[in-house]
């Protein structure tokens, strides 16, 4: 007999809807499952029936608890993303919900707000994403007003390699606060690792908007009153592959593509996807979970006379000293951060004068490993001490250099192997010499995919300018992949540079192959070392300023893919001369004019 055929009674409906009248959204929506997987048991194919709609009833008539304006500024999307889960999570406490990027929120109306969450990273040296540049110009101005009646908090995304680590967030938090805003929660500081520290941020900001109400005595009572014993019929379905819970990639391919004249070592590793689900866009990141240089963890145990086999805490778990070492901290590139908490522990004099001195301080960090900070200022640690001054391991992240449109379920990257010697030592970088010294075809590799809705080909097929530098052409193959899965022809123009011509010219043939056949219209390249005089792309830029003015001015797209301090500066720096003298406008008008190119999206980035 089916269920449908046989729906609550009036006295059934009226008695559940007296059950629920009381409870919260967050055990509204648990009662949703936990009768849907009940209910299962019974119907065979985990359809709902009529008692779920009474719970669905129930929660579009519970009221508005609070009204929050989320507002995110971004440039790699984890600010974004942040915000709409938050928004999500907000939703399910009955909280009404507005979510704005920066670009589209006027800073004035800071004044008018009941709640405010603000989501924002920090990026180079301590500079706001551009997104976020006016309004966190206005709110650390002279022209923000009195916010007595505005709660508000702070979640400031950033990366423990800078310096001035936060700072955008840190800045506004300040200047709200200083202004009377009342701070919700405190400020929370991310590092790449962002995920638990955002989740506890979230948790407690809506705690406080919005708290709940003890669950036991509702449990309880659906647990009394239910009567269906059949256990559930669906399966918990498979956790997806994540960050969390990254996928184990079978390496499809690696070949070295330098040739043999070359001082760089650059990889192109293919990886497959295959029952993992994972998807991804052209623009997208793979993210590779890596071990530290075993040479590099041996001579550090070894340098403090630790015991390898020593048990340490890690997380909710107890690894050795050497497990730890080799998986799970940062050894391999030290921090500002990392230098102030060894200063903290040692008070060493010579230390606090490189912290003190920014010219110093960069001097020093580059290439600073944690063997350089034992050395140069010895201290007698213990095992647990020292190791609170590292953090923990990120992965490495690398640009996406194929198409799913093209290559199916597999993924391919562009490795560039660090290597180098310094202080008489030679210097491995954590996992591009691991995926080149250790990892061979047929070996898996933990990854996930690092989403980055800001740097994405035009919808409509516009005309693109791509620039990049050594592995900075990795995105632009994905792009040109899939405008050829699309059956797009021309309208596209790649600046590409590097040291040689005969070694470092990265994928060359494919780009030949795709010049002959018009999918690539125009290709100018640079290659610095090939004559007396320096040749970058910037130079190329400035040859061609006529015409590449003439693409933007007629809708073209504009992408910048390389290193942040110098190439993507240089590169930067370019085009506004571009816009200044072809576009006959002063500087001020130069800087507007990219500023809404950023906005509409035509002027986008992937830099590091």
């Amino acid at each position: 007999m089916s269920l449908k055929s046989n729906p609550l009674s009036e006295k059934q409906k009226i008695a559940l809807n007296e059950l629920v009248k009381d409870v919260t959204v967050e055990q509204i929506i648990w009662l949703n499952g936990f009768l849907d997987g009940r209910l299962a048991g019974l119907n065979g194919n985990g359809s709902p029936v009529e008692v779920t709609s009474v719970v669905t009833e129930a929660v579009k008539e519970t009221t508005t608890v609070a009204n929050l304006t989320i507002l995110f500024g971004t440039e790699t999307g984890n600010a974004e993303e942040v915000a709409q889960k938050l928004a999500e999570k907000a939703s399910f406490k009955n909280v009404a919900v507005n979510v704005v990027d920066m670009y589209d929120y006027d800073p004035k109306k800071l004044k008018d707000e009941e709640n405010v969450a603000i989501i924002v990273s920090t990026h180079g040296e301590g500079e706001p994403p551009d997104m976020a540049e006016e309004f966190h110009k206005f709110v650390t101005g002279k022209r923000l007003p009195k916010l007595e009646n505005l709660s508000f908090s702070v979640l400031a995304l950033g990366d423990k390699t800078y310096r001035n680590f936060c700072q955008t967030g840190e800045e506004i938090y300040n200047a709200i606060k200083k202004s009377g805003g009342f701070p919700a929660t405190p400020l929370a500081k991310c590092d790449v690792d962002y995920e638990a520290t955002a989740e506890v941020w979230m948790n407690n900001l809506l705690i406080n908007l919005a708290p709940s109400e003890t669950t036991t005595k509702v449990e309880t009572a659906v647990e009394e009153t239910t009567v269906i014993t059949s256990p559930p019929a669906t399966k918990v379905p498979v956790s997806e592959f994540s960050k969390k819970n990254p996928f184990s990639a079978m390496v499809l391919d690696k070949v070295r593509i330098t040739g043999n004249g070359s001082d760089k070592e650059v990889y192109h590793l293919e990886l497959s996807l295959e029952e993992s689900g994972l998807t991804y866009e052209p623009g997208d990141s793979v993210g590779v979970f890596t071990k530290n240089p075993p040479e590099l963890v041996d001579d550090i145990i070894q340098k403090c006379g630790f015991d390898p086999e020593k048990n340490i805490a890690f997380g909710e778990e107890e690894v050795s000293l050497l497990n730890a070492l080799t998986y799970h901290y940062e050894i391999t590139v030290m921090t500002f951060d990392s230098l102030q908490k060894y200063y903290g522990r040692t008070k060493n004099p010579e230390l606090k004068i490189i912290l003190e001195d920014d010219k110093k301080l960069d001097e020093y960090l580059y290439g600073c490993d944690l063997l350089d900070l034992l050395d140069d200022f010895p201290f007698d640690w213990n095992v647990n001490k020292l190791i609170e001054i590292l953090r923990p391991l990120p992965p490495r992240l690398y640009s996406i250099s194929s198409s799913m449109e093209s290559v199916g379920e597999e993924v391919h990257i562009t490795v560039s192997v660090v290597n180098f010697e310094r202080k008489k030592r030679q210097r491995f970088g954590a996992c591009s010499s691991n995926l080149a010294d250790f990892i061979d075809q047929d070996d898996k590799i933990p990854i996930y995919i690092e989403k980055n809705p800001g740097f994405r080909l035009p919808a409509n097929g516009a005309r693109i300018i791509m620039v990049g530098a050594g592995t900075g052409i990795a995105p632009y193959r994905a792009f040109m992949q899939q405008r050829e899965s699309l059956g797009m022809k021309g309208n596209t123009w790649l600046f590409f540079g590097d040291r040689r011509f005969q070694s470092d010219f990265l994928y060359q043939t494919e780009w030949q192959k795709l010049l002959e056949k018009k999918l690539l219209e125009r290709m100018d390249v640079a290659f610095s070392r090939d004559q007396e005089e320096k040749i970058y792309v910037q130079h190329k830029l400035k040859e061609n300023r006529k015409e590449i003015f003439n693409w933007m001015d007629n809708g073209a797209h504009f992408y910048l893919c390389g290193d942040r301090k110098n190439m993507a500066n240089d590169v930067t720096k370019t085009f506004l001369e571009i816009i200044r003298t072809e576009g006959g406008v002063s500087e001020e008008q130069a800087e507007k004019y990219l500023k809404q190119l950023k906005k509409e999206k035509r002027f986008q980035t992937d830099v590091y």
